[in-house]
């Protein structure tokens, strides 16, 4: 069985030609909508992302850009049980590093998601970052990748892998998403 996606927006909660939005409607993934999507907040956000979780049924595939990267691992370090078993994968996109100077000069609201939680991820993780992305050096992106146990992939000079940097539909995505739900999914069980 395929498992369901669940979308994990950032800031802002991704618009309409952003291609987590995107993705959502041409693969009838479940979204996370925080009630404040401009206020990061770890506890409520990986609290919300709980609730999505805990509502949908089956094996599932959390898929974060930005600010939902770190929803994600916050959520992971704060949950147990059951719900955390049936996740099968995260793709971690171009995450929002909180605790680097810049990022939280021109972005303050992230600095309420600082400081990253380091543990290993309970379930495989992909994360794809860039190497012009405004938000995290690439240094930053593999040694998070490595903290949490994730395989690390650089998508090029791709900017913050969102609209303002042209990634409406981003193909790329769809091909490491296909290729690490793969990787992700155990085969279909045979019985003769």
């Amino acid at each position: 069985m395929t498992p369901t996606l669940i979308i994990v927006p950032g800031l802002g909660d991704s618009g309409p030609q952003h291609w987590q939005t995107l993705w959502q409607h041409k693969f009838g993934a479940e979204r996370v909508r925080q009630d404040d999507p401009e206020t990061p907040v770890p506890d409520v956000w990986a609290a919300r992302l709980h609730e999505v979780i805990e509502a949908t049924p089956g094996d599932l595939v959390l898929i974060a850009h930005s600010a939902g990267v770190a929803t994600v691992v916050h959520w992971a370090r704060l949950s147990a049980g059951e719900d955390r078993e049936r996740v099968r994968g995260a793709l971690l996109v171009a995450p929002a590093d909180p605790e680097e100077p810049d990022v939280a000069r021109r972005h303050p609201e992230l600095l309420a998601l600082a400081p990253l939680p380091l543990e290993v991820l309970p379930f495989p993780a992909l994360l794809v970052y860039s190497e012009n992305d405004p938000y995290c050096t690439p240094e930053r992106a593999e040694a998070l990748a490595d903290a949490w146990g994730a395989a690390a992939v650089s998508a090029g000079e791709a900017g913050h892998i969102n609209v303002d940097s042209g990634h409406g539909e981003w193909a790329d995505g769809e091909i490491l998403l296909s290729e690490a739900l793969h990787a992700w999914t155990p085969p279909a069980v045979v019985r003769l």
